[in-house]
């Protein structure tokens, strides 16, 4: 079984932009997988898929319906609900130290000065869990990083954008089906 959360932000405002690269990726996964029902669980919205493309392996979709900041609580709450180790969980998310388009994927390490990272690693009580980290590049010259990640790519960003939500997904497939190393050999 695997816990597959997506960050991002709540709202039609927030839809697309650079920080909800999570919840683009997770409902990536949905399409791929078939997921069509999305139930309010936990403090998140929530598809529990068996997708045949990994063999039937129990994988349950979700993005947290609390703002970024505190993420944590969510996740918390959805691995006691589903008795999901630290090991099962797999976040994915933006990061503004990978370039657009591009994606890492780890296990463990801090949290970086993402602040949705941070709550879940607060509230878990551990660092240990799987990321996938989706590029999407610094701001230009003195825009605030709130401003950036707040607001969806421009036309040129755009495709490099989806690309990289696409690769998450992939990379996400392929660390369930085939684990760490393989998928950072793959991806990294």
């Amino acid at each position: 079984m695997f816990l597959v959360v997506g960050l991002g932000n709540p709202g039609d405002e927030y839809a697309h932009t650079r920080h909800n690269a999570g919840f683009d990726t997770v409902d990536i996964l949905a399409e791929r997988w078939g997921a069509t029902y999305w139930k309010n669980k936990c403090g998140s919205l929530v598809a529990e898929v068996k997708p045949a493309a990994l063999g039937g392996e129990a994988v349950v979709l979700a993005k947290p319906q609390s703002f970024m900041n505190l993420s944590g609580g969510p996740v918390s709450k959805l691995m006691k609900e589903y008795g999901a180790s630290i090991q099962e969980v797999i976040v994915i998310h933006d990061d503004l130290d990978l370039a657009p388009g591009s994606i890492r994927v780890k296990q463990g390490g801090g949290h970086g000065g993402h602040n949705g990272l941070r709550s879940i690693c607060d509230k878990t009580g551990s660092r240990e869990f799987f990321r996938i980290r989706v590029g999407i590049g610094r701001p230009p010259g003195k825009m605030p990083v709130v401003d950036f990640v707040l607001q969806q790519p421009r036309k040129q960003d755009q495709e490099l954008f989806e690309a990289g939500c696409q690769t998450a997904a992939d990379a996400c497939e392929h660390l369930i089906k085939n684990g760490l190393a393989k998928t950072q050999n793959t991806f990294n």
